[in-house]
Formats: structure tokens, sequence, C-alpha cells
């Protein structure tokens, strides 16, 4: 019993050992192959993701290039608590700090690209007690002219952006033109009634109107002689045309 239990404490330590069993480990997350062309600035993407929780006085990344051609290893950036650029080297003032430590992003970018640059670029981040995992690696080809794949996603976005913008401009012309045509719509509808209400032509206002009386007429018979007098009227207009009558009347009765 004792026998297998040892047994089984060896493996675990050659296991803890051998790195296949940790309780805490660093991933790092790169692009793996990039394109850039000469004389350009070039973006290196490097992410991590940690067990622990960031201690950003403890946290170490190291970049370092392998040149296609054997040679040794050259530093390209270093942070500690700050970024460290190079201070000599091919990569001398030509490397720029692109990361954000809380955000887990570790990029750093490199101006003006020579073809001196092609080659393996690795990085490496530790955040104690997170300092085993394996490292990310970037291989860049620096080329004269972009390649027909970088050009058709150029010529993709300018189209799609371009589309965008039309289909945008359509959306908007077509809100407008239905806008204007409820308006009139609108507006018809209440011009509607209006032209139902409209009175005869014919018929004139009230203010406007010409008032007409018909007179009553009386028959006088002079017992007398037995004529017929003439018809009088209660309007006064009648009884200003008889008084010339009567005073003719009265001149024949004179005479």
């Amino acid at each position: 019993m004792c026998v297998k239990g040892l047994y089984f404490l060896g493996v675990l330590c050659g296991l803890a050992a051998s790195g296949v069993l940790q309780a805490s480990g660093m991933r790092i997350y790169t692009s793996g192959e990039m394109e850039a062309v000469n004389g350009t600035d070039v973006r290196l993407k490097c992410t991590f993701q940690t067990s622990s929780p960031i201690n950003h006085n403890a946290i170490v990344i190291s970049w370092t290039f392998r040149p296609l051609k054997p040679g040794r290893e050259e530093s390209v950036f270093h942070y500690q608590q700050k970024a460290y650029p190079p201070l000599e080297g091919i990569f001398r003032k030509r490397v720029v700090w692109a990361g954000d430590i809380m955000g887990r992003d570790a990029s750093i970018i490199i101006q003006q690209v020579k073809f001196t640059y092609n080659g393996t670029y690795i990085c490496q981040v530790k955040n104690p007690p997170d300092v085993h995992g394996a490292v990310g690696e970037i291989r860049l080809r620096v080329v004269t002219t972009a390649s027909f794949s970088e050009l058709l996603l150029l010529a993709l976005a300018i189209g799609g952006g371009i589309a965008a913008v039309v289909i945008l401009l359509i959306i908007i012309l077509s809100c407008r033109r239905c806008k204007k045509r409820s308006q009139r719509e609108l507006e018809g509808n209440e011009e509607a009634p209006r032209k139902k209400e409209r009175k005869d032509p014919t018929a004139c206002h009230p203010s406007r109107a010409v008032h007409l009386y018909m007179s009553e007429t009386s028959i006088e018979i002079d017992s007398s002689d037995g004529m017929i007098s003439d018809a009088s009227t209660k309007d006064s207009s009648s009884s200003e045309e008889e008084d010339p009558s009567s005073d003719e009347e009265d001149e024949d009765d004179s005479d």
C-alpha cells in the first residue's frame, strides 16, 4: 500500500515538474502572419489571458526579433511599469507602445518598416505567479506593394462604405417623399368637406338681398255714380301717388 502511494506521488511530482499540471498559466494570442508595405507603419497585435489578477507593478512584457537569416535574436521592446523602447540596433526610434496592461493588450507599433525587418517577432508576457506558458509569434513579411488580398479587402471596404452612404441617402429621400405625400393627402381630405358645403352660386348673401314687397290693393265703389275708383295700396309709395289724383278731382269739382 505504501509503495503504491509513493508511486502515485512520484507521478504527480513528475507531471508538475514537466509543466503538464500547473496551478496557473499564461496564454498569448497573436495574428500569426502579417504583411506590411515597405515604409509604412505596422501594428503587431499581442493579447494575453492570465488566471491571476493583473499586477501593474510586477507584470513584464518583452518583444524580441529573430531574423530570417541565421543570427542572434535582438530585443525590440521591453515593458516593466513603463515602456522601454530600444536605445540601439535596427529598431532604435522605430518602436512605439500601443498596448493596454489592464485591457490585457501588449501590442506595439513598428514605424516605417524596412526589408531588414522581415522575420519572426516573439511576444512574451509574465504576470507573477503566471510566468509559465507558450509565447506568441508573428511572422512579418515586408513587401514592395500591397498584395492582391489586401487590395481586395481595401476595395471591398471602400465599396461597402459607398454602398452604405447610397442606401442611407435613398432611405432619407424615400422618407421625405412619403412625408410630402401624406401631407398632400391630409390637405385633400380637409378640402373635401369644404367643397360639399358649397352653396348654390345663384343664391346671394342675405346682406346683399333685395327685399320685394307686394302691396295690398283695395277697390272702392262710389255709390253715387257707380264708378269703380282706382286701386289703393297701403304702401307709403302708393299713397304719395294718389295725392296728385285727389288734387285733380278737387279742381274738377270747383269747375
